[in-house]
C-alpha cells in the first residue's frame, strides 16, 4: 500500500518531517544503523540524529545521505527547469530578469 504524501498540502515544517522520515525509513530498508549511515556518508552520527529527529540539515549532508543510500535518482527531480508547452511560454521565458529583485 503506497501512502505517498502530497508536499503542496504541509507547511516547510511537516515537509522536512516527511523527508527526514522517508530517509529514515530508506536506512531501515538497506538495514542500515545510524552509526553505519554515518560512516558510509561522512557525515557525522550526531548530524545524522537530528536530521531524522527534527529534520533539519544542511544541503551538502542530505546529499551525502542519499548517495550513500545509492538513491541519487531521488534528487534529480528537485528544482528542475520549467518545461515548455507553447511558443508562447518560450517567448514570455525569453523576457524574464536573470536576478530576481525583493519589491
Amino acid at each position: 500500500m503506497d501512502t505517498k504524501i502530497s508536499f503542496n498540502m504541509l507547511s516547510s515544517q511537516e515537509i522536512l518531517k516527511e523527508i527526514s522520515s522517508r530517509l529514515r525509513n530508506r536506512r531501515l530498508a538497506r538495514n542500515l544503523t545510524q552509526k553505519g549511515l554515518a560512516r558510509r556518508s561522512g557525515v557525522a552520527l550526531g548530524t545524522l540524529k537530528k536530521f531524522e529527529s527534527t529534520g533539519r540539515i544542511s544541503l551538502a549532508s542530505f546529499v551525502r545521505l542519499a548517495v550513500a543510500l545509492k538513491d541519487e535518482a531521488a534528487l534529480e527531480g528537485l528544482l528542475l527547469e520549467e518545461e515548455f508547452r507553447t511558443l508562447e511560454d518560450v517567448m514570455r521565458a525569453e523576457k524574464k530578469p536573470r536576478r530576481g529583485r525583493i519589491t
